[in-house]
C-alpha cells in the first residue's frame, strides 16, 4: 500500500488514493473518489463518489466532501467546514440530478466552520475566514469573511494579508517571501 490508512477507515473498492496520503480514524472514501498524493484526510471525513481532491490537500476533522466538489492542489479545508451540492434541498423531493459543481482552486484556504454553497468557484489562494458563508464566486487571493461572505482584503500565497486596496490599482511586497503582488482593475496577481 502506498498510503497510510487507519484500521477504522473505510475505503470502498475503486477509490484512487495517491502516494503518501494519510486516511485517519473513521474516514469513509467512496469508490469513485480520486485523491491525489500527499493528502491528509482527518478524523471523520467523508469523500463522495464524484469528488476529485488534488495533491497535498489537507481536509481537517469532520468535513464531508460531497459529489461534484473538486479541490485543486494544496487546498486547506478547516475543521467542520461544509460543502453542499444541492441548492434547494428537500427530503421529500429527489434532486440528485440537480447537483451543482463546486471548484476550489489551487492553494485556497477554507476556514473552520465556513460553508461553501454549491455552484461556486473559489479562486487560487483565496482565503475564506472561519464561519463565513460563501454563496458566490471568489476572486483569486481574496480575503472573505462574514455571512454572507464579503471581501475585506487580499491574501498572499504565504497566507498573510496584503497591503492593497479592495479595488483600483496598487502594488505591494509580501513581507515574508518578498514576492510582489499587483492589483489592476480589481484583480490581484502575483508577479
Amino acid at each position: 500500500m502506498t498510503h497510510y490508512q487507519h484500521e477504522t477507515a473505510i475505503v470502498d473498492p475503486g477509490a484512487q488514493i495517491g502516494e503518501g496520503s494519510r486516511v485517519w480514524h473513521f474516514v469513509h472514501v467512496c469508490g469513485g473518489a480520486r485523491i491525489g498524493a500527499g493528502v491528509s484526510l482527518g478524523q471523520n471525513v467523508f469523500v463522495g463518489n464524484k469528488v476529485v481532491i488534488g495533491d497535498r490537500c489537507k481536509i481537517q476533522n469532520n468535513v464531508s466532501v460531497y459529489d461534484n466538489v473538486t479541490l485543486e492542489e494544496g487546498v486547506f479545508c478547516g475543521p467542520s467546514m461544509v460543502f453542499t451540492n444541492v441548492y434547494n434541498p428537500r427530503s421529500l423531493i429527489e434532486r440528485k440530478d440537480e447537483y451543482r459543481d463546486t471548484l476550489v482552486k489551487k492553494g485556497a484556504t477554507l476556514g473552520a466552520n465556513c460553508t461553501v454553497v454549491c455552484g461556486v468557484t473559489i479562486g487560487e489562494y483565496a482565503f475564506i475566514g472561519a464561519g463565513a458563508v460563501v454563496n458566490k464566486d471568489v476572486k483569486p487571493y481574496a480575503l472573505m469573511v462574514g455571512v454572507p461572505a464579503r471581501q475585506i482584503g487580499w491574501m498572499s500565497q504565504h497566507g498573510e494579508q496584503l497591503d492593497l486596496p479592495l479595488s483600483g490599482h496598487g502594488e505591494t511586497i509580501c513581507s515574508h517571501t518578498g514576492a510582489t503582488y499587483r492589483l489592476t482593475d480589481g484583480q490581484c496577481v502575483r508577479l
